[in-house]
């Protein structure tokens, strides 16, 4: 199994448009953080974990191959505003979109020529599938399962996938989901600063999560220029727990 970071950035993304921090600045590749969202390649699929507005560039220099489904974490704009640019993927079939209830009626509400009865030549063949946090479900042969987090108030969904785990955008998340991740080698999870957020974790807040999920190797996404340069952070980090950066492959 591989899984390819292709954002450890925060919705802004990083380099921030009009900041000229240590960050923003850095000649460091690994300070560039588009939008959040990774690719896991297990033996028979390909399966896209978000869609964000910078997915086309994500890609842009990977080899054209077929996806087998996109797992959606939330429908917010970083997560989801790339899903047009799917429409080359649907020349090896359909690319279907897991999605729970409430975010595929959004993603129908803001991208309705998507999602019409009668598909016309030209638009995305990214059928949605409706469903629930605990209940798994199979992308070939690979078994997935949704988990419930928290997004402040918001509730949005975390994945495992065989023995990794992927969160985004959490600030709590239930026992249940603490259980469910239970076992997991690689564990890939939201820390957005140093201060404290009011819907997203922190750098503290997501180690001591990391040191109860006990992974054997974390992996911190969806970063913000307020993390930090990589560089120094990494340094300071347990030997285990790790800043991805774009374009890293982890491999189990």
């Amino acid at each position: 199994m591989k899984i390819r970071i292709l954002g450890s950035g925060t919705s802004t993304g990083v380099p921030q448009i009009g900041c000229i921090c240590p960050v923003c600045t850095s000649a460091d590749s690994k300070d560039n953080r588009l939008r959040a969202s990774a690719i896991i390649e297990t033996d028979d699929s390909r399966i896209l974990i978000d869609c964000g507005p910078d997915f086309r560039t994500q890609v842009l220099h990977l080899p054209f191959e077929k996806i087998d489904g996109v797992l959606i974490t939330h429908e917010h704009y970083d997560h989801v505003g790339g899903l047009d640019d799917l429409r080359p993927f649907c020349r090896f079939g359909a690319v279907p979109i897991y999605a729970e209830e409430y975010v595929a009626d959004g993603l129908r509400s803001r991208m309705p020529y998507c999602f019409v009865d009668h598909n016309y030549p030209g638009i995305p063949n990214i059928p949605l599938q409706e469903i629930i946090a605990g209940q798994s479900f199979m992308i070939n042969d690979a078994e997935v399962l949704p988990l419930r987090v928290m997004h402040g108030r918001l509730p949005i969904l975390g994945y495992r996938i065989g023995r990794v785990g992927y969160i985004t955008d959490m600030l709590t998340m239930p026992e249940e989901s603490y259980e469910q991740l239970v076992g997991v080698d690689v564990l890939v999870m939201n820390a957005l600063r140093i201060a404290s957020h009011p819907t997203h974790q922190n750098l503290e807040e997501a180690l001591k999560n990391a040191q109860r999920i006990r992974a054997k190797e974390t992996y911190f996404i969806h970063m913000s220029h307020d993390m930090g340069l990589h560089e120094k952070v990494e340094r300071e980090l347990p030997k285990n727990i790790h800043l991805a950066f774009d374009g890293q492959e982890i491999y189990l």
